[in-house]
């Protein structure tokens, strides 16, 4: 089973692709920076994009919807 269920994060964000979209930018940064907002050992997935579906759900990460 992953790890965060996809049924809860799409109680956070609205849209799939949105989530997609967001998780994508997240784990880039991570990879770039080397920066994460939690503890590495508080993580259950060590790839970065799990990570960052992992912030998502814990709500670190803010998703704000408007326009460009």
């Amino acid at each position: 089973m992953l790890y965060p269920s996809i049924d809860k994060l799409l109680n956070i964000v609205d849209s799939k692709y949105m989530l997609v979209h967001i998780a994508s930018r997240r784990s880039k940064k991570m990879l770039e920076n080397d920066h994460y907002q939690m503890n590495e050992k508080d993580y259950v997935n060590k790839k970065p994009l799990g990570r960052a579906l992992e912030e998502v759900e814990k709500g670190l990460i803010q998703v704000k919807v408007g326009k460009e």
